[in-house]
């Protein structure tokens, strides 16, 4: 017997024996039984990973006697849509970017969760008023606020970028670029930098003409540009000298500063987005996988991952048992806020299967190094 077909079969073995997973309550979830304690998180990688488990994952095991496996993966649904269309669910629960939990959602493919269930603030507010706006929708609980940034290392970049705009403009600012394989963010900067006020953004992305300007700045940047897709693929650019400035989590940098990197942050018209925890539909592991997401987003878990990435905490009542050295690093700091540009998860929901395939077009077409780039 494979291990996948010994797998399955215990699970049904599970199902037809009739043992029960119980429902996670305020004060935790309840102990399973020996050969019934398997859950499989799929999430980033990385320091984000890490910060999940030190946050919360191993207290979660702790309290309920389950072995969480954490798996990396670089986003989008088409693995979610193959497994629940095939009935064959091999993730548990998903830390989904809010465009694809609104995408997924919309086509049936996620568990809907029931946000008057989830547990209340410690002072008793119900969850439905503690969340921050946003982040409670049909199919998924948000769990972190983060900021698509752009990071330097001052040694190599010569003067430091002081705009976004700096990060397009090679001939005063010259060496190569990093940029994250995604439409998302990059069309929003290019329309930036070429002079769209924040508020007509998606009004101009909505047009062709505007698809089309975005694509052009872009395409005067491609030559210089190296892409990443895992978030520490955009950290080990600038490690290994590939290059001097790229886009990234800021959450990244900060852990990489944290081991003596000396990068830097440009927070001017960072791109703040939402993730959330999602299920998928069809799964044999429904309750504790429901059990998890609670645990997970609760006030206090929420507050404890904030401690080891500095990325924001969806809950009202998490931020308050935060320290103010690490509230100030947090892209939902005042002084981060202001200088931000907004994702519209919504938008993307629309836009991204028609916008995704000419992105990948476009990337892949082979473009000349201009002669006059810059040597550094």
């Amino acid at each position: 017997m494979s291990a996948i077909t010994g797998k399955r079969f215990r699970r049904l073995g599970r199902l037809l024996t009739g043992i029960a997973l119980g429902w996670l309550t305020v004060t935790g979830p309840q102990p399973l039984r020996a050969d019934d304690n398997e859950l499989t998180v799929v999430s980033w990688g990385g320091s984000y990973t890490r910060s999940q488990i030190l946050g919360f994952v191993r207290d979660y095991e702790k309290a309920s006697g389950v072995d969480v496996d954490m798996i990396d993966y670089a986003g989008g649904i088409d693995e979610i849509r193959s497994q629940v269309r095939s009935w064959n669910i091999k993730w548990d629960v998903i830390d989904l970017e809010l465009f694809d939990a609104i995408t997924a959602c919309e086509e049936g493919l996620l568990e809907p969760i029931d946000a008057a269930a989830l547990p209340p603030a410690p002072d008793g507010t119900a969850a439905t008023a503690d969340f921050l706006d946003g982040a409670l929708m049909p199919c998924g609980v948000g769990n972190v606020a983060a900021a698509t940034v752009i990071a330097f290392h001052p040694e190599r970049v010569g003067r430091a970028p002081q705009r976004l705009e700096d990060f397009f403009n090679v001939k005063d600012f010259p060496g190569r670029r990093g940029l994250r394989r995604t439409p998302q963010t990059n069309l929003e900067w290019a329309l930036l930098v070429d002079g769209v006020a924040p508020e007509r953004v998606y009004e101009v992305l909505s047009t062709e003409e505007g698809i089309d300007r975005a694509f052009e700045v872009l395409t005067r940047l491609k030559p210089y540009v190296e892409w990443w897709s895992m978030g520490e693929e955009a950290v080990r650019l600038l490690e290994t000298g590939r290059v001097v400035m790229t886009s990234a989590y800021n959450g990244r940098i900060h852990a990489a500063t944290e081991r003596g990197r000396p990068f830097r942050i440009l927070w001017d018209r960072h791109v703040r987005f939402i993730d959330v925890w999602s299920i998928p539909r069809h799964g044999e592991n429904v309750e504790r996988a429901l059990e998890f997401v609670h645990f997970a987003t609760s006030t206090e878990a929420l507050a404890a991952q904030a401690r080891y990435i500095p990325y924001g905490p969806m809950r009202r009542s998490s931020m308050a048992l935060l320290d103010a050295d690490t509230v100030a690093d947090l892209p939902t700091a005042p002084q981060n806020l202001a200088v931000s540009f907004r994702r519209d998860p919504a938008w993307w929901a629309r836009h991204m299967p028609e916008i995704a395939p000419r992105f990948e077009r476009w990337a892949d077409r082979p473009v000349m190094v201009p002669r006059d780039w810059p040597a550094r």
